[in-house]
């Protein structure tokens, strides 16, 4: 099973020649070239949304119950149809009153939220779920307040289970520890590949090509998985990028 942790990068007006209606047809790209069973993008606006939908006729958005604004970022997963069934889902926002829509709490400066599914893999009686989420990008408070919510849903969980997204921090982080801890039972696919970590590990790069930062788009999985590959893609369209972040995906196996 291949997944696919992707930040598309809000719909800018101030990005000039990196505005979505330049980039949605290079995004889309990369997804059927990857072909992963699972993808789950960050910053996504409704509209950006449907424009994938549109051009991935042979995933499914899950967005269960959604509240609709169109100037909200959706953390949201897409589904390769005929691979995964879906079984159940829903979305929490990262706050302190998670049935609140846009609530946002701490020092964080957006609404942070984290969307999941249940699964059926095709053809088998295995079941996992599969979450995405982004964290914030200013409060360091928050990121721990976040990732300790995701990692009490993580910990309650009997099946496998994936967790991607946009974390905004790096694998030294205490967000990081926290969601690999022991009790979440997750791990992060690139250290258990023993990969080294530096500028080639980073995933944001301003629509460059050029690394910076660190690794702060990770995927991250529970040790049923047998982690087989990962990587950065850095796929470029004649020096034109898809985001300001490169995907990563990760390929794994349920013995």
């Amino acid at each position: 099973m291949r997944v696919l942790t992707f930040n598309i990068r809000f719909e800018n007006a101030t990005d000039g020649a990196n505005a979505w209606h330049y980039r949605r047809d290079l995004v889309s790209e990369i997804i059927n070239r990857y072909n992963p069973e699972i993808v789950g993008t960050q910053e996504g606006r409704w509209n950006q949304l449907m424009d994938l939908k549109e051009r991935l006729p042979e995933y499914h958005l899950h967005a269960p119950d959604r509240v609709i604004d169109d100037t909200c970022q959706y953390p949201t997963l897409f589904f390769l149809k005929g691979a995964l069934t879906i079984l159940e889902g829903d979305e929490l926002w990262l706050s302190e009153t998670p049935r609140i829509h846009r609530s946002k709490s701490w020092d964080s400066g957006f609404p942070r939220m984290m969307s999941y599914a249940k699964l059926r893999c095709a053809g088998s009686k295995s079941t996992i779920w599969a979450c995405v989420t982004h964290l914030d990008h200013l409060g360091p408070e928050a990121r721990i307040r976040q990732a300790s919510i995701i990692s009490e849903w993580a910990s309650s969980l009997d099946e496998p289970a994936v967790l991607m997204g946009d974390f905004n921090d790096g694998p030294d982080s205490k967000t990081h520890a926290i969601l690999t801890s022991q009790k979440t039972r997750l791990r992060d696919t690139w250290q258990v590949l023993g990969l080294p970590e530096g500028v080639l590990s980073a995933t944001s790069h301003g629509f460059t090509g050029i690394p910076k930062k660190e690794r702060i788009d990770w995927v991250l999985a529970s040790p049923e998985f047998l982690v087989r590959d990962t990587s950065i893609i850095r796929d470029d369209f004649q020096g034109r990028y898809p985001s300001d972040h490169f995907p990563y995906k990760a390929d794994l196996d349920l013995p």
